[in-house]
């Protein structure tokens, strides 16, 4: 009798499965500490964010929750940009620096041509936004130059060492970016952009020599722009002399602060009990939001977000010094100084210790933009402190199984 072989019976395709190698995302401790202190500081900026804004709503006409409901939809948007970053290997952002500097371009020259301003209308004397306030490019142009500026670095190499090579051409194409944010008018985003690229490229070994040179070149371009700016002039002489009548309305958003904090106190008058956002201080709920946190939680509330931040940028660098590749360290850095300097210049500001100027609070003031690109920011620094796994079969699943080496 002759034999016949079985047919070949395929392998189960749960068995298929455990033979072929999949990755995954591995958040490490720094990474997760960051989720939680920016959980804590957007939970706390939505509750402020209410308090400070109810009586500007219902001025305006609309119900007290308004302005918070608008930034839920931020929050909302923000969560999925955040999700996307941290799955998303932060090392492809390395390929796509230059479409991110286009785009930025782009939308910064929106808002100043004279043709687009049917999107881009004057709001409060300047020209800052889209559609109506909805899109501020500025913010996300923060994002660019930060990427743009790593990449560029990184790709130049030994080349950074010689001014005409390194420096100037990174300059001149931040330069321009410069002008369109000089022309809407916001001299502090153009500053901005200029602190960006001199820490990643001081953080890349750049030359101290290249910086002085540079800031000679530029300082007589700024301060003539300022001169022409008279909002810029009147807010630095009514810092320098505060105490003079002459500059009693330049300074009075700054007189308001400072009596809402001093009202506070230690502990404040309690959450919602606050009155100077109730029409005596401009823009509480944004670009002096720390100001209703001073009066409502008192000296403990501010000390406590200046410590929530500091927690922050700590693990920020953390992140960065622990990075894959050059290119990641320089991006965690560059994002880590920028929320950070955005944060501690708005204190400053409600505070009294620097001119004013108009800053948001990352997380907490409102403004759908910086939130947005808040929540992008730490996405990508989750990313970059986070680690790849490889897992085959039941590696990752099976109790029994050998640990890996």
């Amino acid at each position: 009798m002759t034999s016949v072989p079985f047919p070949a019976v395929a392998a189960p395709p749960a068995a298929r499965a455990d033979a072929r190698a999949r990755t995954r995302w591995r958040i490490d401790v720094e990474a997760r500490a960051l989720i939680v202190v920016t959980a804590v500081l957007l939970a706390f900026g939505l509750a402020t964010l209410y308090s400070a804004s109810a009586f500007k709503a219902m001025e305006v006409g609309r119900g007290s929750a308004f302005f918070l409901l608008r930034q839920l939809s931020g929050v909302a948007v923000g969560a999925v940009a955040f999700a996307v970053a941290a799955k998303v290997d932060a090392e492809r952002w390395r390929k796509y620096a230059w479409h991110l500097m286009a785009l930025a371009m782009a939308g910064m020259l929106l808002t100043v041509l004279p043709f687009t301003r049917s999107i881009a209308p004057p709001i409060l004397g300047a020209r800052r936004y889209l559609f109506g306030g909805s899109v501020q490019p500025s913010e996300f142009a923060k994002l660019a130059v930060v990427v743009w500026t790593a990449m560029l670095v990184v790709k130049k190499g030994d080349q950074m060492r010689r001014f005409s090579k390194g420096m100037l051409p990174i300059a001149l194409v931040i330069g321009a970016l410069g002008v369109t944010a000089a022309l809407e008018p916001d001299l502090s985003v153009v500053l901005f952009f200029a602190l960006q690229m001199g820490v990643i490229v001081f953080a890349a070994g750049g030359r101290i020599g290249h910086f002085v040179l540079l800031g000679l070149l530029s300082m007589p371009v700024i301060w003539e722009k300022a001169q022409r700016l008279q909002y810029v002039m009147e807010r630095l002489m009514g810092f320098a002399d505060a105490a003079s009548a002459a500059h009693a309305s330049v300074n009075y958003q700054l007189k308001q602060s400072l009596i809402a904090v001093g009202s506070g106190g230690l502990f404040g008058v309690g959450f919602g009990e606050g009155r100077q956002q109730n029409g005596y201080l401009p823009l509480s709920y944004d670009d002096f939001i720390a100001s209703s946190i001073g009066e409502e939680w008192g000296f403990v509330g501010i000390t406590g977000i200046v410590v929530l931040y500091a927690a922050w940028g700590w693990l920020g660098f953390r992140i960065a010094r622990n990075a894959k590749s050059e290119f990641q360290q320089l991006v965690a850095i560059g994002l880590t100084v920028t929320l950070l300097v955005t944060a501690y210049l708005h204190i400053g500001v409600v505070v009294g210790l620097l001119p004013t100027t108009g800053l948001t609070l990352p997380f907490i003031s409102y403004g759908r933009s910086n939130l947005i690109l808040s929540l992008l920011t730490t996405g990508i620094l989750v990313n970059i402190g986070s680690t790849r796994e490889r897992i085959v079969g039941h590696a990752a699943t099976d109790p029994l199984a050998a640990p890996r080496g």
